[in-house]
């Protein structure tokens, strides 16, 4: 069993139910320039029960799930201030973790905040069938753009057309040279690129500089194809003259920025997807042993949308 004399006043005992498994764990970071330690636990969302609460304000008690970050470990201690209770029952709990969570608030603030879409400009997502990607295609496709999503497999590339209604859906994998997908790219968008969403980076992100249209807005979400590559030399071609030239936006996005207005993108979250205007899948693998292979499954692509371990 559990010690119930754990904590200070101020704290709760958690079990972890969901445990996010995300891209960045596998750089072996907890942030973009924290890199996890010998015997330091990893970093990541989880969906945990309260067992036992020292809340002396009475707002969480036992019995309640609560959103918190306390990484990769089955049970711990930590701030009540730190947690966030999860009130609607009416969708999984695990939603909390992706589409009702930080991979919700980034696609919402980074491409209707930063993105700026506007009817009829063309959108470009790399990543698109990941835990953030799927839901900007969505987002991009409520706010009546045309998007062109870049996914590894053909696979993905279906799901995104048939499931998340996709214009166009480019397979990078499939391509053996870098000229042969600018070429794919260029034949996609034929009248350029308005909007850039990045979850990838690299050689992918390289070609989409040279379509990008007047006053473009270029949101970078991510690098996945770089994590295992920070702090060392990578160099893909200089596009800053680009940028000057088409008097191009790029900005940054992290969730964490946006946590405050979090509910503003929950209440319109919560309306779609029960109208069926957005949609979520979760790649769910059982057991906290299985984290590890988890992560590995991600960058192997194995995932459709978010990816989660059940422990």
């Amino acid at each position: 069993g559990i010690n119930a004399e754990y904590g200070e006043e101020g704290e709760i005992l958690v079990k972890a139910l969901y445990i996010s498994v995300d891209p960045l764990q596998q750089a072996g970071f907890n942030t973009y320039r924290q890199i996890v330690q010998k015997n330091q636990t990893p970093s990541a969302a989880v969906v945990a029960e309260v067992l036992e609460s020292k809340d002396a304000s009475g707002r969480i008690e036992k019995g309640h799930l609560v959103l918190v970050s306390t990484g990769w470990q089955m049970y711990a201690c930590c701030s009540v201030t730190s947690a966030r209770i999860i009130e609607d029952r009416v969708l999984p709990a695990s939603t909390s973790l992706g589409i009702l969570g930080i991979s919700g608030v980034t696609a919402y603030f980074g491409f209707l905040k930063m993105g700026k879409p506007k009817a009829g400009q063309t959108v470009v997502v790399s990543g698109a069938a990941g835990a953030v990607g799927s839901i900007v295609v969505q987002l991009a496709k409520i706010s009546h753009c045309r998007v062109v999503g870049i996914a590894r497999t053909d696979e993905k590339v279906n799901y995104l057309k048939s499931h998340l209604n996709c214009d166009v859906g480019i397979a990078y994998g499939q391509y053996q040279t870098q000229e042969q997908f600018k070429k794919a790219l260029s034949e996609a968008c034929p009248n350029g690129i308005d909007i850039y969403y990045d979850n990838v980076g690299g050689t992918i992100t390289d070609a989409v500089f040279e379509l990008i249209n007047f006053r473009a807005r270029i949101v970078i979400c991510g690098q996945i194809s770089q994590y295992c590559n920070i702090g060392c030399a990578d160099l893909g071609p200089r596009f800053l003259h680009l940028v000057l030239e088409k008097r191009a936006k790029i900005q940054g996005i992290m969730g964490c920025d946006w946590m405050d207005k979090m509910p503003e993108m929950l209440a319109k979250f919560k309306r779609w997807i029960l109208a069926d205007q957005l949609k979520y899948t979760e790649t769910v693998i059982e057991g906290f042993e299985n984290l590890p292979k988890a992560l590995v499954a991600l960058f192997d692509g194995f995932n459709t949308e978010k990816m989660i371990v059940k422990v």
